[in-house]
């Protein structure tokens, strides 16, 4: 089965939805995936690829692998629901984009996770047909700063900043994602090392439970949680989520 890796990149000025096909992209002419006339291909190297996608919502998984759960000492937290929070769409930046860190923060942390992109509005999915819903799988940084997550109530500030859901490079559909290396690079130095097969909930649960909840909306983003390994980042730093099969999003941390 051919693998579609679908993008949205800037070029010469416009920004385009498409998909990549060996060192080109392939522009597409009408908004979102839903293709619409091919353009004409474009080298890759001549374009900027940006977030694969602009949610209405992020939808994002705490505790979902025992190792970071033991790490953060939350194993008490985990409870046959899963635990979702939301991330705003303000916060959403592509490959090589900076990560701003907030000055009122002094320990900004990388957190790689497998995310997954909503096909079509949906509502109530049943685990059995979650998988006709989601359009693909891309890589997510869930960008924390964890002293505020230590200080707050809820999640909403220490997770909520601008730039701080780096999505990308591509969403990889018709993949299977039972068991992909995962990992976080900082400065070349590999500092979670793990596999989406250990991670608790899945995404099928994790569709249909959301689900349950609230309408999912075409280009929604489900990111599924991290495994142990987070570490904090500082400004100059170069970050890399990479998943096997997906790619490798990397981004630099910066200060205004």
């Amino acid at each position: 089965m051919r693998i579609m890796k679908y993008c949205r990149f800037e070029y010469k000025g416009k920004a385009y939805y498409g998909h990549a096909e060996g060192g080109s992209v392939i522009p597409y002419g009408k908004g979102y995936f839903d293709g619409g006339k091919r353009l004409s291909p474009v080298p890759i190297r001549e374009v900027k690829l940006l977030a694969p996608v602009l949610p209405s919502k992020i939808v994002a998984v705490g505790v979902n692998y025992y190792g970071h759960a033991d790490e953060m000492n939350l194993r008490k937290e985990i409870k046959p629901e899963p635990m979702i929070f939301l991330k705003p769409p303000s916060a959403v930046i592509g490959p090589d984009d900076k990560i701003i860190y907030p000055h009122v923060s002094k320990r900004l942390d990388f957190e790689a996770e497998l995310a997954f992109v909503i096909k079509e509005d949906c509502k109530n999915v049943g685990e059995e047909d979650a998988g006709k819903y989601i359009m693909g799988y891309t890589c997510c940084n869930d960008v924390t700063c964890r002293d505020l997550q230590m200080t707050d109530n809820q999640w909403s500030r220490c997770k909520g900043f601008d730039t701080f859901c780096p999505l990308g490079p591509y969403i990889v559909a018709d993949i299977d994602v039972s068991d992909l290396k995962l990992q976080s690079v900082l400065n070349g130095k590999v500092m979670q090392d793990s596999t989406t097969a250990k991670m608790i909930n899945k995404p099928p649960r994790l569709l249909s439970y959301i689900s349950s909840i609230m309408t999912l909306k075409a280009g929604d983003v489900v990111s599924c949680g991290t495994p142990e390994g987070i570490a904090p980042m500082k400004e100059g730093d170069i970050i890399e989520i990479k998943i096997e099969g997906i790619g490798t999003l990397t981004n630099v941390i910066a200060r205004l």
